[in-house]
Protein backbone atom coordinates (compact mmCIF):
# COMPACT_ATOMS: atom_id res chain seq x y z
CA UNK A 1 0.00 0.00 0.00
CA UNK A 2 1.13 3.54 -0.73
CA UNK A 3 1.93 5.55 2.39
CA UNK A 4 -0.48 8.46 2.99
CA UNK A 5 0.66 11.99 2.16
CA UNK A 6 2.21 14.02 4.95
CA UNK A 7 -0.71 16.47 4.65
CA UNK A 8 -3.87 15.68 2.70
CA UNK A 9 -6.68 18.27 2.71
CA UNK A 10 -9.91 16.90 1.23
CA UNK A 11 -13.04 18.87 0.43
CA UNK A 12 -12.37 21.53 3.07
CA UNK A 13 -15.07 24.19 3.41
CA UNK A 14 -14.86 27.07 5.90
CA UNK A 15 -17.97 29.03 6.78
CA UNK A 16 -17.93 32.80 7.25
CA UNK A 17 -20.30 34.69 9.57
CA UNK A 18 -23.56 36.15 8.31
CA UNK A 19 -23.11 39.43 6.47
CA UNK A 20 -19.74 38.49 4.98
CA UNK A 21 -19.13 39.05 1.26
CA UNK A 22 -19.62 35.32 0.63
CA UNK A 23 -20.88 32.36 2.70
CA UNK A 24 -17.73 30.21 2.36
CA UNK A 25 -14.12 31.35 2.76
CA UNK A 26 -13.03 28.00 1.29
CA UNK A 27 -15.27 25.79 -0.82
CA UNK A 28 -14.32 22.13 -1.39
CA UNK A 29 -10.57 22.77 -1.13
CA UNK A 30 -8.16 19.90 -1.86
CA UNK A 31 -4.37 19.95 -1.42
CA UNK A 32 -1.53 17.58 -0.55
CA UNK A 33 1.99 18.22 0.78
CA UNK A 34 4.59 15.45 0.77
CA UNK A 35 7.76 15.16 2.84
CA UNK A 36 10.68 17.22 1.48
CA UNK A 37 8.31 19.24 -0.73
CA UNK A 38 7.48 22.95 -0.82
CA UNK A 39 3.96 23.74 -1.97
CA UNK A 40 3.09 27.42 -2.50
CA UNK A 41 -0.52 28.49 -1.96
CA UNK A 42 -1.05 31.66 -4.00
CA UNK A 43 -3.91 34.14 -4.16
CA UNK A 44 -4.93 37.67 -3.31
CA UNK A 45 -6.10 38.97 0.05
CA UNK A 46 -9.45 37.42 0.88
CA UNK A 47 -8.89 34.31 -1.23
CA UNK A 48 -8.85 32.05 1.85
CA UNK A 49 -5.11 31.24 2.06
CA UNK A 50 -4.55 32.10 5.72
CA UNK A 51 -7.83 30.51 6.83
CA UNK A 52 -6.73 27.27 5.16
CA UNK A 53 -3.54 27.40 7.21
CA UNK A 54 -5.50 28.16 10.39
CA UNK A 55 -7.80 25.19 9.81
CA UNK A 56 -4.87 22.78 9.68
CA UNK A 57 -3.86 23.66 13.24
CA UNK A 58 -7.42 24.33 14.48
CA UNK A 59 -6.68 28.04 14.89
CA UNK A 60 -9.83 29.42 13.27
CA UNK A 61 -11.69 32.14 15.22
CA UNK A 62 -14.62 29.87 16.08
CA UNK A 63 -17.59 30.00 16.21
CA UNK A 64 -17.77 32.97 13.82
CA UNK A 65 -15.45 31.27 11.33
CA UNK A 66 -15.58 27.48 11.39
CA UNK A 67 -15.04 24.36 9.31
CA UNK A 68 -18.25 23.37 7.56
CA UNK A 69 -17.08 20.18 5.83
CA UNK A 70 -14.02 18.21 4.78
CA UNK A 71 -10.97 16.54 6.25
CA UNK A 72 -7.44 17.62 7.18
CA UNK A 73 -5.41 14.40 7.21
CA UNK A 74 -1.95 14.42 8.79
CA UNK A 75 -0.31 11.03 8.20
CA UNK A 76 -3.82 9.77 7.48
CA UNK A 77 -5.33 11.02 10.77
CA UNK A 78 -8.07 13.66 10.58
CA UNK A 79 -6.87 16.60 12.69
CA UNK A 80 -10.39 18.05 12.71
CA UNK A 81 -11.67 15.06 14.72
CA UNK A 82 -8.88 14.95 17.30
CA UNK A 83 -9.52 16.15 20.85
CA UNK A 84 -7.88 19.51 21.58
CA UNK A 85 -5.31 17.89 23.87
CA UNK A 86 -4.03 15.82 20.95
CA UNK A 87 -4.05 18.88 18.68
CA UNK A 88 -1.91 20.77 21.20
CA UNK A 89 0.55 17.88 21.13
CA UNK A 90 0.77 18.23 17.33
CA UNK A 91 1.34 21.99 17.42
CA UNK A 92 5.02 22.81 17.57
CA UNK A 93 6.18 19.22 17.90
CA UNK A 94 5.04 17.78 14.55
CA UNK A 95 3.36 20.74 12.78
CA UNK A 96 4.77 24.24 13.20
CA UNK A 97 3.65 27.62 11.90
CA UNK A 98 5.59 30.73 10.95
CA UNK A 99 3.27 33.74 11.13
CA UNK A 100 3.32 36.73 8.79
CA UNK A 101 3.93 39.43 11.38
CA UNK A 102 6.44 38.41 14.08
CA UNK A 103 5.81 41.49 16.23
CA UNK A 104 2.21 40.37 16.79
CA UNK A 105 3.16 36.70 17.27
CA UNK A 106 6.07 37.25 19.67
CA UNK A 107 5.47 38.28 23.28
CA UNK A 108 7.04 41.74 23.72
CA UNK A 109 7.64 41.11 27.45
CA UNK A 110 9.75 37.97 26.94
CA UNK A 111 13.26 37.60 25.60
CA UNK A 112 14.05 35.51 22.53
CA UNK A 113 15.42 32.74 24.77
CA UNK A 114 12.29 32.69 26.96
CA UNK A 115 10.00 32.32 23.95
CA UNK A 116 11.93 29.41 22.43
CA UNK A 117 12.42 27.87 25.88
CA UNK A 118 8.63 27.82 26.33
CA UNK A 119 8.30 25.53 23.29
CA UNK A 120 10.98 23.19 24.67
CA UNK A 121 9.48 23.27 28.16
CA UNK A 122 6.00 22.30 26.95
CA UNK A 123 7.02 19.52 24.57
CA UNK A 124 10.25 18.05 26.01
CA UNK A 125 11.77 16.96 29.31
CA UNK A 126 15.15 18.56 28.67
CA UNK A 127 16.92 20.16 31.62
CA UNK A 128 17.83 23.84 31.75
CA UNK A 129 21.37 23.39 30.38
CA UNK A 130 20.21 21.18 27.53
CA UNK A 131 17.45 23.64 26.64
CA UNK A 132 19.97 26.51 26.64
CA UNK A 133 22.30 24.56 24.36
CA UNK A 134 19.43 23.72 22.01
CA UNK A 135 18.34 27.40 21.84
CA UNK A 136 21.87 28.47 20.86
CA UNK A 137 22.04 25.67 18.26
CA UNK A 138 18.75 26.60 16.57
CA UNK A 139 19.53 30.35 16.56
CA UNK A 140 22.85 29.53 14.93
CA UNK A 141 21.08 27.25 12.42
CA UNK A 142 18.83 30.12 11.30
CA UNK A 143 21.95 32.34 11.02
CA UNK A 144 21.22 34.74 13.86
CA UNK A 145 24.45 36.69 14.46
CA UNK A 146 25.91 36.22 17.96
CA UNK A 147 23.19 33.84 19.30
CA UNK A 148 24.44 34.07 22.90
CA UNK A 149 23.78 37.81 22.91
CA UNK A 150 20.65 37.87 20.74
CA UNK A 151 18.86 35.26 22.85
CA UNK A 152 18.71 37.73 25.72
CA UNK A 153 17.18 40.52 23.61
CA UNK A 154 13.48 41.39 23.46
CA UNK A 155 11.68 41.40 20.07
CA UNK A 156 11.75 45.20 19.71
CA UNK A 157 15.54 45.20 20.16
CA UNK A 158 16.27 43.20 17.00
CA UNK A 159 15.61 43.89 13.32
CA UNK A 160 12.59 42.70 11.33
CA UNK A 161 14.66 40.09 9.52
CA UNK A 162 16.03 38.76 12.81
CA UNK A 163 12.52 38.62 14.31
CA UNK A 164 11.40 36.51 11.36
CA UNK A 165 14.41 34.22 11.90
CA UNK A 166 13.41 33.87 15.55
CA UNK A 167 9.92 32.81 14.42
CA UNK A 168 11.50 30.22 12.13
CA UNK A 169 13.76 29.05 14.95
CA UNK A 170 10.71 28.52 17.19
CA UNK A 171 9.05 26.55 14.40
CA UNK A 172 12.10 24.35 13.78
CA UNK A 173 13.43 23.82 17.31
CA UNK A 174 11.56 20.50 17.63
CA UNK A 175 12.30 19.48 14.02
CA UNK A 176 8.62 19.20 12.94
CA UNK A 177 7.54 17.18 9.93
CA UNK A 178 5.40 20.00 8.47
CA UNK A 179 5.98 23.77 8.45
CA UNK A 180 3.19 26.20 7.52
CA UNK A 181 4.69 29.56 6.54
CA UNK A 182 2.07 32.33 6.21
CA UNK A 183 3.57 35.19 4.14
CA UNK A 184 6.85 35.06 6.13
CA UNK A 185 8.78 37.34 3.75
CA UNK A 186 6.14 39.87 2.63
CA UNK A 187 7.48 42.88 4.54
CA UNK A 188 11.20 42.04 4.28
CA UNK A 189 13.90 43.62 2.14
CA UNK A 190 15.12 41.70 -0.89
CA UNK A 191 18.42 40.68 0.73
CA UNK A 192 16.75 39.50 3.94
CA UNK A 193 14.02 37.85 1.88
CA UNK A 194 16.61 35.96 -0.16
CA UNK A 195 18.33 34.80 3.02
CA UNK A 196 15.06 33.61 4.59
CA UNK A 197 14.04 31.71 1.44
CA UNK A 198 17.44 30.03 1.19
CA UNK A 199 17.25 29.21 4.90
CA UNK A 200 13.83 27.55 4.52
CA UNK A 201 15.04 25.56 1.51
CA UNK A 202 18.26 24.47 3.28
CA UNK A 203 16.47 23.46 6.48
CA UNK A 204 13.81 21.62 4.48
CA UNK A 205 16.54 19.60 2.75
CA UNK A 206 18.30 18.98 6.06
CA UNK A 207 15.25 17.77 7.98
CA UNK A 208 13.21 16.38 5.03
CA UNK A 209 10.39 18.70 6.12
CA UNK A 210 7.23 19.39 4.15
CA UNK A 211 6.46 23.10 3.72
CA UNK A 212 3.16 24.80 2.92
CA UNK A 213 4.24 28.31 1.90
CA UNK A 214 1.51 30.96 1.62
CA UNK A 215 2.35 33.98 -0.52
CA UNK A 216 1.07 36.42 -3.12
CA UNK A 217 4.57 37.07 -4.53
CA UNK A 218 5.24 35.15 -7.74
CA UNK A 219 8.94 35.96 -7.47
CA UNK A 220 8.97 33.94 -4.23
CA UNK A 221 7.08 31.14 -6.01
CA UNK A 222 9.72 31.08 -8.76
CA UNK A 223 12.49 30.99 -6.15
CA UNK A 224 11.26 28.27 -3.81
CA UNK A 225 8.20 26.27 -4.94
CA UNK A 226 8.03 22.68 -6.13
CA UNK A 227 4.26 22.88 -6.73
CA UNK A 228 1.76 25.75 -6.81
CA UNK A 229 -1.95 25.94 -6.02
CA UNK A 230 -3.90 29.11 -6.90
CA UNK A 231 -6.92 30.26 -4.89
CA UNK A 232 -9.62 32.66 -6.06
CA UNK A 233 -12.54 33.52 -3.77
CA UNK A 234 -12.07 30.27 -1.84
CA UNK A 235 -11.90 28.04 -4.93
CA UNK A 236 -8.75 26.32 -6.14
CA UNK A 237 -8.62 27.29 -9.81
CA UNK A 238 -5.25 25.84 -10.79
CA UNK A 239 -2.55 23.51 -9.46
CA UNK A 240 0.62 22.08 -10.94
CA UNK A 241 4.44 22.06 -10.96
CA UNK A 242 5.83 25.52 -10.26
CA UNK A 243 7.59 26.01 -13.57
CA UNK A 244 4.55 24.97 -15.60
CA UNK A 245 2.19 27.30 -13.72
CA UNK A 246 4.65 30.21 -13.93
CA UNK A 247 5.49 29.84 -17.60
CA UNK A 248 2.27 28.34 -19.02
CA UNK A 249 -0.63 29.27 -16.72
CA UNK A 250 -3.90 27.71 -17.84
CA UNK A 251 -6.61 29.47 -15.83
CA UNK A 252 -7.56 33.02 -16.79
CA UNK A 253 -7.25 34.19 -13.16
CA UNK A 254 -3.70 32.83 -12.86
CA UNK A 255 -2.85 34.48 -16.15
CA UNK A 256 -4.21 37.80 -14.88
CA UNK A 257 -2.13 37.58 -11.70
CA UNK A 258 1.09 36.71 -13.53
CA UNK A 259 0.45 39.44 -16.10
CA UNK A 260 0.37 41.94 -13.20
CA UNK A 261 3.85 40.97 -11.92
CA UNK A 262 6.32 43.81 -12.69
CA UNK A 263 9.17 42.73 -14.95
CA UNK A 264 12.69 43.24 -13.64
CA UNK A 265 13.83 44.64 -17.01
CA UNK A 266 13.25 48.43 -17.12
CA UNK A 267 11.73 50.02 -20.23
CA UNK A 268 13.94 52.26 -22.41
CA UNK A 269 14.78 55.59 -20.70
CA UNK A 270 12.86 58.76 -21.52
CA UNK A 271 14.62 62.02 -22.49
CA UNK A 272 14.27 64.19 -19.36
CA UNK A 273 17.60 66.02 -19.15
CA UNK A 274 16.19 69.27 -20.60
CA UNK A 275 13.33 69.53 -18.10
CA UNK A 276 13.62 71.97 -15.17
CA UNK A 277 14.64 70.73 -11.71
CA UNK A 278 11.72 71.09 -9.29
CA UNK A 279 13.25 69.44 -6.21
CA UNK A 280 16.88 69.11 -5.17
CA UNK A 281 18.57 67.77 -2.06
CA UNK A 282 22.06 69.10 -1.41
CA UNK A 283 24.10 67.25 1.26
CA UNK A 284 21.06 66.61 3.49
CA UNK A 285 21.98 64.95 6.78
CA UNK A 286 19.99 63.70 9.77
CA UNK A 287 21.34 62.21 13.00
CA UNK A 288 19.16 60.84 15.77
CA UNK A 289 20.46 61.27 19.31
CA UNK A 290 18.58 58.86 21.60
CA UNK A 291 18.03 59.85 25.19
CA UNK A 292 19.95 58.02 27.89
CA UNK A 293 18.07 54.96 29.19
CA UNK A 294 18.43 54.29 32.95
CA UNK A 295 21.74 56.11 33.04
CA UNK A 296 23.12 54.36 29.95
CA UNK A 297 24.12 56.72 27.16
CA UNK A 298 23.24 55.45 23.69
CA UNK A 299 25.34 56.47 20.69
CA UNK A 300 23.89 58.78 18.03
CA UNK A 301 22.58 57.20 14.83
CA UNK A 302 23.48 58.88 11.52
CA UNK A 303 20.32 58.01 9.54
CA UNK A 304 21.09 60.19 6.47
CA UNK A 305 24.59 61.27 5.49
CA UNK A 306 25.06 64.12 2.98
CA UNK A 307 22.39 62.86 0.56
CA UNK A 308 22.12 64.75 -2.73
CA UNK A 309 19.83 64.31 -5.75
CA UNK A 310 17.81 66.21 -8.33
CA UNK A 311 14.21 65.58 -9.42
CA UNK A 312 12.98 67.05 -12.71
CA UNK A 313 9.45 67.98 -13.75
CA UNK A 314 7.42 64.91 -14.74
CA UNK A 315 10.16 62.54 -13.55
CA UNK A 316 10.01 59.66 -11.06
CA UNK A 317 13.12 59.16 -8.93
CA UNK A 318 13.24 55.92 -6.95
CA UNK A 319 14.99 55.77 -3.58
CA UNK A 320 15.82 52.09 -3.05
CA UNK A 321 17.60 50.17 -0.31
CA UNK A 322 17.06 47.93 2.68
CA UNK A 323 15.22 48.78 5.88
CA UNK A 324 17.43 51.01 7.98
CA UNK A 325 19.19 52.46 4.96
CA UNK A 326 17.63 55.89 5.58
CA UNK A 327 15.09 55.98 2.73
CA UNK A 328 12.03 56.94 4.79
CA UNK A 329 14.04 59.32 6.99
CA UNK A 330 15.24 61.15 3.88
CA UNK A 331 11.67 61.30 2.51
CA UNK A 332 10.36 62.76 5.76
CA UNK A 333 13.16 65.32 5.86
CA UNK A 334 12.26 66.39 2.31
CA UNK A 335 8.65 67.20 3.33
CA UNK A 336 9.75 68.62 6.71
CA UNK A 337 8.01 65.99 8.82
CA UNK A 338 11.51 65.71 10.26
CA UNK A 339 13.97 68.58 10.52
CA UNK A 340 17.29 67.72 8.91
CA UNK A 341 20.54 68.77 10.58
CA UNK A 342 22.42 70.07 7.58
CA UNK A 343 22.23 70.67 3.83
CA UNK A 344 19.63 72.29 1.59
CA UNK A 345 16.21 71.12 0.32
CA UNK A 346 15.31 73.23 -2.70
CA UNK A 347 11.73 73.25 -3.98
CA UNK A 348 11.47 75.40 -7.11
CA UNK A 349 14.72 77.05 -5.97
CA UNK A 350 13.54 77.97 -2.43
CA UNK A 351 15.21 76.28 0.56
CA UNK A 352 12.60 74.42 2.61
CA UNK A 353 15.05 73.37 5.33
CA UNK A 354 15.52 76.88 6.64
CA UNK A 355 12.02 78.17 5.85
CA UNK A 356 10.02 79.40 8.88
CA UNK A 357 7.04 77.28 9.92
CA UNK A 358 4.60 79.88 8.61
CA UNK A 359 6.24 79.80 5.16
CA UNK A 360 6.50 76.01 5.21
CA UNK A 361 2.80 75.70 5.91
CA UNK A 362 2.01 77.61 2.73
CA UNK A 363 4.53 75.57 0.71
CA UNK A 364 2.87 72.28 1.72
CA UNK A 365 0.47 72.87 -1.14
CA UNK A 366 3.42 72.24 -3.50
CA UNK A 367 4.82 69.06 -1.96
CA UNK A 368 2.72 66.20 -0.57
CA UNK A 369 3.39 62.73 0.82
CA UNK A 370 1.66 59.34 0.39
CA UNK A 371 2.34 57.06 3.34
CA UNK A 372 3.04 53.32 3.31
CA UNK A 373 0.11 52.38 5.54
CA UNK A 374 -2.99 54.38 4.54
CA UNK A 375 -5.03 53.02 7.46
CA UNK A 376 -2.52 54.49 9.90
CA UNK A 377 -2.51 57.87 8.12
CA UNK A 378 -6.26 58.28 7.55
CA UNK A 379 -8.37 59.48 10.47
CA UNK A 380 -10.82 56.57 11.05
CA UNK A 381 -13.45 58.95 12.49
CA UNK A 382 -13.75 61.13 9.38
CA UNK A 383 -15.55 60.44 6.14
CA UNK A 384 -13.47 60.11 3.02
CA UNK A 385 -14.64 63.39 1.46
CA UNK A 386 -13.66 65.28 4.62
CA UNK A 387 -10.21 63.64 4.65
CA UNK A 388 -9.55 64.67 1.06
CA UNK A 389 -10.96 68.19 1.47
CA UNK A 390 -9.23 68.91 4.78
CA UNK A 391 -5.99 70.32 3.30
CA UNK A 392 -7.59 72.73 0.82
CA UNK A 393 -10.04 73.94 3.49
CA UNK A 394 -7.16 74.69 5.89
CA UNK A 395 -5.48 76.74 3.16
CA UNK A 396 -8.59 78.80 2.46
CA UNK A 397 -10.70 76.91 -0.10
CA UNK A 398 -14.45 77.26 0.68
CA UNK A 399 -15.81 74.03 2.14
CA UNK A 400 -18.48 73.37 -0.58
CA UNK A 401 -15.84 73.84 -3.29
CA UNK A 402 -13.36 71.57 -1.51
CA UNK A 403 -15.97 68.80 -1.05
CA UNK A 404 -16.97 69.00 -4.72
CA UNK A 405 -13.30 68.70 -5.71
CA UNK A 406 -12.93 65.72 -3.36
CA UNK A 407 -15.69 63.83 -5.17
CA UNK A 408 -14.08 64.63 -8.52
CA UNK A 409 -10.74 63.31 -7.25
CA UNK A 410 -12.36 60.06 -6.11
CA UNK A 411 -13.56 59.49 -9.66
CA UNK A 412 -10.10 60.39 -10.96
CA UNK A 413 -8.41 57.67 -8.84
CA UNK A 414 -10.99 55.07 -9.87
CA UNK A 415 -13.44 55.16 -6.95
CA UNK A 416 -17.15 55.83 -7.06
CA UNK A 417 -18.22 59.32 -5.90
CA UNK A 418 -20.59 57.45 -3.57
CA UNK A 419 -17.50 56.44 -1.59
CA UNK A 420 -17.25 60.02 -0.36
CA UNK A 421 -19.70 59.34 2.50
CA UNK A 422 -17.96 56.21 3.77
CA UNK A 423 -15.23 55.75 6.40
CA UNK A 424 -11.69 54.37 5.77
CA UNK A 425 -12.38 50.99 7.42
CA UNK A 426 -15.08 50.29 4.81
CA UNK A 427 -12.48 50.01 2.01
CA UNK A 428 -9.89 47.46 0.95
CA UNK A 429 -6.17 48.19 1.28
CA UNK A 430 -5.85 49.12 -2.38
CA UNK A 431 -8.87 51.42 -2.20
CA UNK A 432 -7.47 53.14 0.90
CA UNK A 433 -4.22 53.75 -0.94
CA UNK A 434 -6.22 55.39 -3.75
CA UNK A 435 -7.84 57.64 -1.11
CA UNK A 436 -4.35 58.57 0.11
CA UNK A 437 -3.39 59.48 -3.45
CA UNK A 438 -6.56 61.56 -3.87
CA UNK A 439 -5.80 63.40 -0.63
CA UNK A 440 -2.31 64.26 -1.90
CA UNK A 441 -3.68 65.42 -5.28
CA UNK A 442 -6.24 67.68 -3.60
CA UNK A 443 -3.44 70.15 -2.85
CA UNK A 444 -2.47 70.32 -6.55
CA UNK A 445 1.22 69.70 -5.70
CA UNK A 446 4.26 69.92 -7.96
CA UNK A 447 5.95 67.02 -6.15
CA UNK A 448 4.58 63.90 -4.45
CA UNK A 449 6.75 61.86 -2.10
CA UNK A 450 5.47 58.27 -2.03
CA UNK A 451 6.87 56.24 0.89
CA UNK A 452 6.48 52.50 0.07
CA UNK A 453 2.88 53.03 -1.16
CA UNK A 454 2.48 49.56 -2.75
CA UNK A 455 4.65 47.32 -0.55
CA UNK A 456 1.73 45.68 1.31
CA UNK A 457 -0.63 45.32 -1.67
CA UNK A 458 -1.55 42.28 -3.75
CA UNK A 459 0.17 42.04 -7.11
CA UNK A 460 -2.90 43.04 -9.12
CA UNK A 461 -3.72 46.00 -6.83
CA UNK A 462 -0.07 46.97 -6.92
CA UNK A 463 -0.17 47.00 -10.72
CA UNK A 464 -3.31 49.16 -10.63
CA UNK A 465 -1.77 51.71 -8.23
CA UNK A 466 1.46 51.86 -10.24
CA UNK A 467 -0.52 52.46 -13.44
CA UNK A 468 -2.61 55.11 -11.67
CA UNK A 469 0.50 56.96 -10.48
CA UNK A 470 1.99 56.74 -13.99
CA UNK A 471 -1.18 58.16 -15.56
CA UNK A 472 -1.44 60.96 -13.01
CA UNK A 473 2.22 61.87 -13.49
CA UNK A 474 1.68 62.22 -17.23
CA UNK A 475 -1.62 64.08 -16.90
CA UNK A 476 -0.50 66.68 -14.34
CA UNK A 477 3.29 66.74 -15.05
CA UNK A 478 3.83 65.56 -11.48
CA UNK A 479 7.27 64.74 -10.14
CA UNK A 480 7.44 61.63 -7.92
CA UNK A 481 10.01 60.77 -5.29
CA UNK A 482 9.22 57.06 -4.91
CA UNK A 483 10.63 55.20 -1.89
CA UNK A 484 10.63 51.43 -2.27
CA UNK A 485 12.54 48.24 -1.50
CA UNK A 486 10.84 46.37 -4.36
CA UNK A 487 13.23 46.48 -7.30
CA UNK A 488 10.62 45.08 -9.70
CA UNK A 489 8.38 48.07 -8.96
CA UNK A 490 11.31 50.47 -9.26
CA UNK A 491 12.24 48.95 -12.63
CA UNK A 492 8.82 49.68 -14.13
CA UNK A 493 7.92 53.01 -12.51
CA UNK A 494 11.14 54.95 -11.95
CA UNK A 495 13.03 56.93 -14.60
CA UNK A 496 16.09 57.10 -12.34
CA UNK A 497 17.06 55.39 -9.09
CA UNK A 498 19.22 56.37 -6.13
CA UNK A 499 20.51 53.47 -4.02
CA UNK A 500 20.90 54.06 -0.27
CA UNK A 501 23.07 52.08 2.12
CA UNK A 502 23.55 53.02 5.78
CA UNK A 503 22.33 56.56 5.17
CA UNK A 504 24.42 57.25 2.08
CA UNK A 505 23.42 57.38 -1.58
CA UNK A 506 26.03 55.00 -2.99
CA UNK A 507 24.84 55.00 -6.60
CA UNK A 508 22.31 56.82 -8.76
CA UNK A 509 21.49 57.03 -12.42
CA UNK A 510 19.04 56.09 -15.17
CA UNK A 511 17.15 52.98 -14.01
CA UNK A 512 17.85 50.93 -17.12
CA UNK A 513 21.59 51.63 -16.89
CA UNK A 514 21.85 50.97 -13.15
CA UNK A 515 19.94 47.69 -13.46
CA UNK A 516 21.93 46.58 -16.50
CA UNK A 517 25.39 47.52 -15.22
CA UNK A 518 25.40 48.39 -11.48
CA UNK A 519 28.71 49.93 -10.43
CA UNK A 520 28.49 49.60 -6.64
CA UNK A 521 28.81 46.18 -4.91
CA UNK A 522 25.76 46.92 -2.74
CA UNK A 523 23.59 47.57 -5.80
CA UNK A 524 24.81 44.31 -7.33
CA UNK A 525 23.92 42.49 -4.11
CA UNK A 526 20.42 43.98 -4.11
CA UNK A 527 19.75 42.96 -7.72
CA UNK A 528 21.16 39.47 -7.14
CA UNK A 529 18.81 39.02 -4.16
CA UNK A 530 15.52 39.70 -6.00
CA UNK A 531 13.36 36.54 -5.59
CA UNK A 532 12.86 34.79 -8.92
CA UNK A 533 15.36 37.13 -10.62
CA UNK A 534 16.03 34.51 -13.31
CA UNK A 535 12.31 34.22 -14.08
CA UNK A 536 10.60 36.80 -16.25
CA UNK A 537 6.77 36.84 -16.32
CA UNK A 538 5.71 35.53 -19.75
CA UNK A 539 4.03 37.95 -22.12
CA UNK A 540 0.42 36.76 -21.98
CA UNK A 541 -2.60 37.84 -24.00
CA UNK A 542 -5.24 39.76 -22.06
CA UNK A 543 -8.20 37.75 -20.74
CA UNK A 544 -11.05 40.24 -20.97
CA UNK A 545 -13.48 37.97 -19.16
CA UNK A 546 -11.55 37.78 -15.88
CA UNK A 547 -10.51 40.46 -13.43
CA UNK A 548 -8.65 39.67 -10.19
CA UNK A 549 -10.73 40.05 -7.02
CA UNK A 550 -9.18 43.26 -5.75
CA UNK A 551 -9.54 45.01 -9.12
CA UNK A 552 -13.19 44.08 -9.41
Amino acid sequence: MTAPALLDIRGLSIRLPEGADRPLALDGFDLTVERNEIVCLVGESGSGKSLAAGAILRLLPEPDVRVGAGQVLFHGTDVLKLPMRAVRELRGRRIAMVFQEPMTALNPQHTVAQQIDEVLGVHTRLGRRDRHRRIVEILDAVRIPDPERTMHAHPHQISGGQRQRVMIAMALVLEPELIIADEPTTALDVTTQAQILKLIRDLQDRFQTGVLFITHDFGVVAEIADRVAVLQNGLKVEEGPARRVLDRPEHAYTRALIRAVPRLTPPPPKPLADRPVVLAADAVSKTFRPRALIGVRRPPVAAVKAASFELRRGETLGIVGESGSGKSTLARCIVRLLDSDDGRILLDGADLRTAPRSVMRARRRDIQIIFQDPMASLNPRKRVQDLIAQGPIVLGTPRPTALAQARELLALVGLSPAAAERFPHEFSGGQRQRIGIARALAMEPHVIVADEPVSALDVSVQAQVIQLLTNLRERFALSLLFVTHDLRVAAQLCDRVAVMQRGEIVEQGVTAMVFQAPSHPYTRDLLASVPGRDWQPPLLADDADVVPDAIA
